[in-house]
């Protein structure tokens, strides 16, 4: 498994998830944002309908009609109904349910340092897990150490 910390100085979440979003899209995977916060789903939701238009990344919510043939699809909780081997945790918080994922992303701003600076250490302890962090230098993202 891959996971992918992006540490956002930036931009917002609903920023950054349109570029993975259409990275994953563009190896025709599926994705599943995930996030406690409500109106953060909502934001990205948008964000992804908006920010590139030419690339059309349509989305819905879990739980809704059609939830299974969304490529995009926006929840609370770790559930894959779009059959999704991406995962993206919007809100900054890591969930053990990545696990069950071939790769995840963590966005997290400074108030979630401290967790993804912890999330770093333990899955650095995992052979199976192959970790990159990705931090804002201007407009562009640089790999870290």
């Amino acid at each position: 498994m891959r996971v992918d910390f992006y540490q956002l100085s930036r931009d917002p979440a609903e920023a950054v998830l349109p570029l993975i979003a259409r990275a994953v899209r563009a190896e025709g995977g599926r994705l599943l944002v995930v996030s406690a916060d409500e109106g953060e789903l909502g934001r990205i939701g948008e964000a992804l309908w908006e920010r590139f238009p030419e690339a059309f990344l349509a989305n819905g919510r879990a739980g809704q009609a059609h939830a299974a043939r969304q490529p995009l699809l926006l929840s609370g909780e770790c559930v894959a109904e779009n059959g999704a081997r991406y995962i993206a945790f919007a809100d900054g918080v890591w969930r053990e349910e990545a696990d069950g994922f071939d790769r995840a992303f963590l966005l997290f701003g400074d108030a979630g340092l401290d967790g993804a600076r912890a999330c770093w250490r333990q899955l650095g302890m995992r052979e199976e897990v192959e970790r990159r962090f990705w931090k804002q230098d201007g407009g562009k993202w640089r790999e870290g150490p």
